[in-house]
C-alpha cells in the first residue's frame, strides 16, 4: 500500500503523514507533542485545512509544520456552487491533491475532516487514506454494514440504548464510514442520566449529554488511536483481507486499552 523503499538490515525511513482538518483536529496536540514515536517512525510533513479558520493552523505553525488552507466555502462560493455540489467537491479534491503533491505523504489522515472524500483525493496514488470516528464501526446493522455512522454518531448510539460509545479509526472508501475498522478505542460508558432521558423522551438532554461525551472521546482517545493506526502504518502492518483490515498479523480491529494515569505527588511545603 505504501511506496516507501525498505532495507531488512536498517530502520525503515520514517513514514510521512498529511493530516487534513476542517475546524478543529482532536488528537493532533498529542501527535505533536506526546507521541514517543513521531520522529522515529513518522513525521507529520504538512496540514491542510478546509477551513480558513481553523484552530489546527496556529497549532501545526508554531510545530514548524507547513500549514495550509484550502477554504471549501471559498472555493465553492467562486464559482457559484454549493458545498455539496459533488462536482465541484472532485474538483476541490483534484486541487488538494495537487496541494499535497509537493510534500510525498505516505499516508492521509484525516482528523476532525468534515467532508465526503471524492474520487480524485481516493484515487491519489501511493497515498493511503484513513479517518477518525466518534462511533464503533465494528458494531454492525441487520444488513451487515456499521450500524452508526455520520456526523451525529454518538448521539445515535445512545439513543439506541448503547451502554458504552467507542472511537474508530478505519480505512476510508468511497462508502462513507464504510471502510475497515483499524483500530478502536476502550468503551466509554453512558451516565444514567441517558436512560432517565430517554424514558423522559427529553431529546435535549440527551443531545446535550452526547456532545459532552463526544468532547469525552476526542479528548481521550482520538490522539492515541490516531498514534497508534499511524505506527501501525509505518511498520508496514496493515493488510486488507476479504475486506477485513488485518493489523500485525490478526484480524482488526486492533482494541487500544486507555494510557496509564501518571499522578503527581505535589511535596509539602
Amino acid at each position: 500500500m505504501l511506496s516507501r523503499s525498505r532495507r531488512a538490515d536498517s530502520p525503515p525511513t520514517p513514514l510521512r503523514v498529511a493530516v487534513l482538518t476542517s475546524r478543529r483536529a482532536p488528537g493532533l496536540s498529542y501527535l505533536l507533542e506526546q507521541d514517543p514515536s513521531r520522529g522515529r517512525l513518522y513525521d507529520i510533513v504538512v496540514g491542510l485545512a478546509s477551513d480558513a479558520g481553523s484552530e489546527a493552523l496556529p497549532r501545526l505553525s508554531q510545530a514548524g509544520i507547513p500549514a495550509l488552507s484550502h477554504d471549501l466555502g471559498t472555493f465553492c462560493a467562486v464559482r457559484g456552487g454549493r458545498r455539496g455540489d459533488l462536482t465541484l467537491r472532485r474538483q476541490y479534491d483534484a486541487r488538494t491533491v495537487r496541494f499535497l503533491k509537493g510534500y510525498r505523504p505516505d499516508l492521509i489522515v484525516l482528523c476532525g475532516y468534515l467532508h465526503i472524500v471524492t474520487g480524485p483525493l481516493l484515487a491519489a496514488c501511493p497515498m493511503a487514506l484513513i479517518n477518525i470516528h466518534d462511533a464503533d464501526l465494528a458494531i454492525v446493522g441487520g444488513d451487515g454494514h456499521p450500524a452508526f455512522c455520520g456526523l451525529h454518531s454518538t448521539y445515535d448510539a445512545l439513543a439506541a440504548g448503547r451502554p458504552e460509545t467507542r472511537s474508530t479509526v478505519h480505512l476510508v472508501t468511497a462508502d462513507v464510514d464504510h471502510g475497515p475498522p483499524l483500530v478502536r478505542s476502550w468503551g466509554f460508558p453512558s451516565h444514567p442520566l441517558v436512560e432517565d432521558a430517554r424514558r423522559w423522551k427529553a431529546d435535549r438532554i440527551l443531545r446535550a449529554y452526547a456532545y459532552a461525551h463526544r468532547e469525552w472521546m476526542m479528548g481521550s482517545a482520538w490522539g492515541p488511536l490516531l498514534a497508534r493506526a499511524i505506527q501501525r502504518f509505518a511498520l508496514d502492518q496493515v493488510r486488507v483481507l476479504d475486506g477485513r483490515a488485518v493489523i500485525a498479523g490478526r484480524l482488526g480491529p486492533e482494541e487500544l486499552r486507555p494510557e496509564p494515569v501518571v499522578t503527581r505527588r505535589v511535596a509539602e511545603s
